[in-house]
């Protein structure tokens, strides 16, 4: 499950707002393994590195896989059954969404996942999909209280669609705690923001074109989107993929019906949500289930806005948005 960078659209990184005003700063750096900035408007920053810091911290020790300490991995190693808040809270999105899939969408298909090498997991040269399946499973975890219980020991669960997301959300709450109001927040892609920009106006997120070749999030983008008051994430599978036997396009995705590597015609999905959360673990499914499943799921859940670029089956591609979304949105059609 592949993840793209949304980027802030802002020519102004320090804006001054009078002498006695406070000013917009930037902060930027490395955390959860992969990058982060924030834009926010504060008059005294003392401290406030520390506590990002110290709050990204105590997420990486909760829910990163990658973390051998981590609290999510000692409960995939079976050395504990306890979960905190953070992981309890991520289940429960993740689950909402695994519903709303059918079951395409499911944190619990890391097992295949690191079977098939998307992972970080060691490349099995021939696995056994369907044997991996029956430790897949939405509906084979409960979690009750404090305790989390699973129907096999061996299944294995992946925050990795979701907690990026909530990581945003939370982050949001820590900076209002402190008092600031204008703010956005990114990290690995996904957004999440409030107030105004230094420009007066919501913030303004570009979304990357889908170019086979383009590498480089900001290089290229497809549509510029207004925000203020809510999280937006954006998943694709145009920048992993390899050629099979029949010269087919096979992205790192995977379905957890099936087990198998995706072949969504939806090349990447851009949802916007009331926490970053669900658009996090909402963007990710709407990549695996491809345009027509994605378009139908979008008209019954209206909780979510969303913009599908997806193949035109000409070697190019076009885009689909929800309804509140078309007003808004600056697009341009592949040249």
């Amino acid at each position: 499950m592949r993840k793209l960078l949304a980027i802030i659209s802002l020519s102004v990184l320090f804006v001054c707002c009078g002498q006695n005003r406070s000013k917009y700063v930037r902060l930027e750096g490395f955390a959860l393994g992969t990058t982060y900035s924030f834009i926010l408007q504060m008059h005294d920053t003392t401290g406030l590195q520390n506590g990002i810091d110290s709050l990204f911290k105590t997420i990486d020790m909760s829910m990163s896989v990658f973390n051998p300490s981590s609290l999510i991995n000692r409960v995939n190693n079976n050395m504990t059954d306890s979960v905190d808040q953070f992981i309890a809270y991520c289940i429960s999105v993740a689950r909402k969404v695994s519903e709303i899939s059918g079951g395409a969408y499911d944190i619990t298909v890391k097992p295949v996942t690191e079977a098939l090498g998307y992972s970080g997991g060691k490349v099995q040269q021939h696995p056994n999909i369907d044997s991996l399946l029956q430790y897949v499973g939405y509906d084979k975890i409960t979690v009750t209280g404090n305790r989390l219980s699973k129907a096999n020991s061996a299944m294995q669960i992946d925050l990795n669609s979701v907690a990026k997301g909530y990581a945003c959300d939370l982050m949001g709450e820590f900076l209002e705690d402190k008092g600031v109001a204008d703010y956005i927040i990114e990290i690995g892609g996904e957004i999440f923001c409030k107030g105004k920009s230094p420009r007066g106006g919501e913030w303004r997120i570009g979304i990357d074109r889908p170019s086979e070749g383009n590498m480089i999030p900001g290089k290229e983008q497809q549509a510029t989107i207004s925000l203020s008051g809510k999280g937006l994430a954006t998943s694709g599978n145009y920048r992993q993929f390899y050629i099979d036997s029949s010269g087919r396009k096979v992205t790192h995705i995977v379905d957890a019906r099936t087990g198998k590597s995706g072949l969504s015609d939806v090349l990447s999905a851009t949802v916007i949500a009331r926490t970053c959360a669900e658009a996090d673990a909402a963007a990710t499914m709407l990549t695996i289930v491809g345009l027509d499943q994605a378009q139908k799921l979008l008209e019954q859940h209206n909780e979510w806005d969303a913009l599908l670029i997806y193949d035109d089956g000409k070697d190019g591609f076009t885009t689909y948005a929800t309804e509140n979304l078309r007003g808004q949105l600056n697009t341009e059609k592949k040249k």
